[in-house]
């Protein structure tokens, strides 16, 4: 419906253009994404001209390494630096890269451009990043200049605005770099300070030294929470486990600013894949994204019965083999 609309209106061969492109970039995505739909993937961004010898391009390398064994796939722009570290410690089983078509410094790397059926070819950075927030179930940003800092912030936006639901961000470095402790506190000291952003708004984003502590953070972000359901006015937080009353209860007590009518309500729903889930619905305040993370980091420190298995946090349904569930650690 919305192409014959367009068609009445538009004639010229660059818009068409602009349409099929956006429509072929679409298209070519959801068939390569669609195999994977099960496994939860991490996003790394930072810089292509970060060259081998740099110690972020190690770091890079070694968070692909530890997101693989902990279950989740990784995925990169194609590109070189930081994006070619991660493809290399991932692996063709486990790497997928976004390229987009540039006339300069963005040729796809040799460790993902060999993996059949894991490279994209976007025409357009739109159609690109349309897909990297889709599909991306955290991201991590290692120091990168524009381009890093553009995806950042774009990131940022959707999840503060909620049109996307929430996922870990974590900003990597080495121990002995300040490139984002610099940036964390100007932030804070500058934007929170003016008032243009809300205080809690940092806790959108954590901040890791080693390849472990971000996998860890990333972990411990679906460790009960599984994903969420946002509607105009109203969330569900699918969970890994029930929540015991008592449990709920001081939820209620301790976040009653962030819920705007009624309380946080337990309840069972279906998931995407039709699985029975417990889950926490309630009506909140849609500019309250920080808040609504600070709610989740507590969700996810709640002890469980000894007798009560979580899932993989790099899977996003469970196994049939039990095998596939760990034990609560």
């Amino acid at each position: 419906m919305s192409l014959l609309q367009v068609s009445r209106h538009e004639r010229g061969q660059d818009e068409w253009r602009l349409i099929s492109g956006a429509l072929a970039d679409i298209s070519e995505a959801l068939e390569v994404f669609h195999p994977h739909r099960d496994t939860r993937k991490i996003t790394v961004f930072g810089s292509a001209r970060t060259v081998a010898s740099d110690p972020c391009y190690g770091l890079a390398e070694q968070l692909a390494r530890c997101a693989v064994e902990a279950g989740f796939e990784v995925m990169t722009g194609a590109g070189g630096g930081i994006m070619e570290a991660a493809n290399s410690g991932a692996g063709c089983e486990a790497s997928i890269g976004l390229n987009v078509d540039l006339p300069f410094e963005q040729h796809a790397n040799r460790f993902v451009s060999s993996c059949d059926g894991r490279l994209l070819h976007f025409r357009y950075f739109f159609t690109r990043k349309l897909f990297f927030l889709r599909e991306s179930d955290a991201l991590v940003v290692l120091p990168g200049g524009f381009g890093t800092l553009d995806e950042l912030f774009e990131s940022l936006t959707l999840i503060q605005t909620g049109r996307t639901q929430p996922i870990p961000l974590v900003l990597l470095a080495p121990e002995d770099d300040s490139f984002w402790s610099g940036w964390q506190r100007d932030l804070n000291e500058g934007l929170a300070a003016r008032g243009v952003i809300s205080p809690e708004d940092g806790d959108l984003l954590s901040e890791a030294h080693t390849a472990e502590e971000a996998v860890a953070r990333i972990s411990h972000f679906y460790r009960l929470f599984h994903s969420a359901r946002l509607g105009d006015d109203r969330i569900e937080l699918l969970l890994n486990a029930a929540l015991q009353s008592e449990q709920l209860k001081a939820l209620n007590l301790q976040f009653d600013d962030l819920v705007d009518e009624g309380v946080i309500q337990a309840r069972d729903t279906v998931d995407d894949h039709g699985l029975l889930r417990p889950c926490l619905h309630f009506h909140f305040d849609r500019r309250r994204i920080g808040r609504l993370y600070q709610l989740l980091d507590v969700l996810n420190s709640l002890p469980v019965p000894p007798d009560q298995v979580l899932e993989q946090p790099g899977r996003r349904q469970p196994s049939t083999a039990s095998s596939s569930l760990s034990p609560h650690p």
